[in-house]
């Protein structure tokens, strides 16, 4: 089973026990150790692809934060030819780095029939 889910405007196909860096995600308690994801774009179990308009209704994907840090620097270096101009800049995203711990499907629809419908 894998799902598409959105954060930090990109999308993300996880698997359970999938590991992935997204951009740092900001919590109200720096404490807390897991996130669960309500946008979720696609869920695929094999059999059934279910796809979401924008969202799939109910589902969500549940992951765990191992860490959060800051990737390679860059370097930003600008410059014009004989105009004595140079200016060199660094920078260094920041990111969380990711444990897919579940995927909850969303909940099948029940429809009752009444003896009018049918």
């Amino acid at each position: 089973m894998y799902a598409v889910i959105a954060t930090g405007g990109k999308q993300y196909r996880v698997e359970k026990d999938d590991v992935i860096t997204v951009e740092k995600i900001t919590l109200e308690d720096e404490n807390q150790k897991s996130v669960v994801f309500s946008d979720v774009l696609m869920l695929n179990d094999g059999k059934k692809a279910q796809i979401g308009a924008p969202y799939v209704k109910g589902a969500s994907v549940e992951a765990e934060i191992i860490e959060n840090g800051k990737s390679e620097k860059i370097i930003v270096y600008k410059y014009k030819a004989k105009k004595d101009y140079r200016r060199k800049q660094g920078h260094r995203q920041p990111y969380t780095k990711l444990k897919i711990t579940s995927i909850n499907k969303a909940a099948a629809k029940k429809t009752a029939q009444t003896d009018e419908q049918k």
